[in-house]
């Protein structure tokens, strides 16, 4: 038998238990004593970090869109190297996305596909929902579907009757209605990996009934492929510690926690040192830092914490007002606003770089990939078309038109807004396309560290 396996677990539609079958999936290779590396379909931050909480190693995005084909294929291949079980979390519905859904991605990378079904108000027409997704697309392997949220045996037999009856794909099992299995969710999604959403009897469970649905089945229909063939742009190893010359401060708290690892090893290979720093706690920026980076996450759910540590609030505006290099994402743009507005019209003041307010919504108010034409080369160098992914629930009062504006967007918008050497947006980069432009964003923080120290 193959002693590797590789899979993507896939699903009919968003909500269909995808994540939760696949962290119990996780669980349950993990518990069996494989070395298992996951991976994730799409743009998520959130559910890499709920991969990395069930096996202990850190999941990667796997993004066509905005990576490229030959960055996907050497991700899956480098990552999944010493791995035994390669399990790839998809995205939405099987055929979702187009260039960026989970079948483009099973194409690309020649694997399987392992269909969660949800089958609540659902009996023998079970069947047309398995038949359409596995005649759909003859180059996609479906090699087996999970039957989720069944009411009881008796629906199960009806599932199982018709989909043999009907479809050539095989039932690998099914996992009976529990809500104890439910993750915790909020606006952006589900709660974060970091904050234990399943303790370790849940987690137990979810995988004793992993293995009471038949594992053996699952790991048995899924050998790995042979690798896909890889031309270019192959994720680069970092770069050894006496070379990283340019120390970056980067927020890693609750409030900013969303970071592609990706981009975080680019950033390592081309010669940073990340030095981590909490703008919840910290009353200070890190000493001897050339420049600052404020990723994504949740600050409209910590804002009075970041109000009322005013010290690390005024350390930032003064590195932003000494030119400073500093590049902010989504959530650590919102920080750098003058404040934000929640949704019981309560203010909490932020960093002032800005000269703009953020507002908190009850709906989304932006969603999808995004390309920028680049405009300003001070950071980004000779790259003149980043990608990357726009996803929040906020929006910014009238930004003054003599704030340079680095990036126009597909529709037209301009983005990415410059002060000094502060470069901030809603826009979440990733550098998989690009990675000169990270390397260049290294060397312009070499060459633009402040004269003073903020280490007092």
């Amino acid at each position: 038998m193959n002693r590797r396996h590789g899979f993507i677990i896939a699903a009919t539609h968003s909500g269909a238990g995808k994540t939760t079958i696949t962290l119990g999936i996780l669980a349950a290779l993990k518990q069996r004593g494989m070395v298992v590396q996951p991976f994730k379909c799409g743009p998520d931050f959130i559910d890499p970090t709920l991969h990395q909480m069930v096996c202990g190693r850190v999941s990667r995005n796997l993004d066509l869109k905005m990576c490229g084909p030959d960055f996907v294929r050497s991700s899956f291949i480098k990552h999944g190297r010493d791995a035994e079980a390669l399990v790839v979390e998809g995205v939405m519905g099987l055929f979702d996305g187009g260039e960026s859904s989970s079948a483009a991605l099973a194409r690309t990378l020649n694997l399987p596909v392992v269909l969660v079904v949800d089958t609540r108000s659902c009996a023998e027409s079970i069947a047309a929902v398995v038949k359409g997704f596995e005649t759909l697309d003859q180059k996609i392997n479906l090699a087996g579907v999970i039957l989720n949220r069944v009411g009881s045996p008796r629906h199960r037999q009806l599932l199982v009757d018709a989909i043999k009856r009907h479809c050539r794909t095989k039932v690998l099992g099914s996992i009976h209605r529990d809500a104890a299995f439910s993750i915790p969710e909020r606006h952006l999604g589900l709660t974060m990996g970091e904050e234990r959403p399943l303790d370790e009897t849940q987690i137990a469970r979810l995988s004793g009934a992993i293995n009471d649905m038949g594992l053996d089945d699952l790991i048995a229909a899924c050998p790995l492929p042979r690798p896909p063939a890889v031309e270019s742009n192959q994720p680069i190893d970092p770069a050894p510690a006496a070379q990283k010359s340019c120390r970056i401060a980067i927020a890693m708290d609750q409030a900013f926690c969303f970071y592609y690892q990706d981009n975080l090893d680019i950033l390592s290979a081309a010669g940073a040192k990340l030095i981590p720093f909490s703008p919840l706690k910290d009353k200070r920026l890190p000493p001897d830092i050339n420049a600052v980076y404020l990723g994504g996450g949740y600050p409209e759910l910590y804002a009075a914490e970041l109000a009322a540590n005013r010290k690390l609030l005024a350390a930032i505006r003064e590195w932003s007002r000494a030119g400073g290099p500093l590049y902010a994402e989504c959530g650590g743009f919102m920080y750098l606003t003058d404040g934000i507005w929640d949704l019981k019209d309560n203010f909490f003041p932020m960093a002032g770089v800005f000269p703009t307010e953020t507002r908190m919504k009850k709906r989304l108010a932006a969603l999808g990939y995004r390309e920028a034409a680049v405009h300003d080369s001070r950071f980004w160098g000779q790259v003149t078309c980043l990608r990357g992914h726009e996803f929040h629930y906020s929006d910014i009062t009238a930004m003054p038109e003599d704030v340079q504006r680095v990036y126009t967007l597909q529709d037209g918008r301009r983005e990415g807004y410059m002060i000094n050497n502060t470069l901030a947006g809603y826009l979440h980069l990733h550098w998989g396309a690009t990675p000169t432009a990270a390397e260049n964003f290294i060397t312009f923080c070499r060459h633009h560290k402040p004269v003073f120290s903020h280490s007092s």
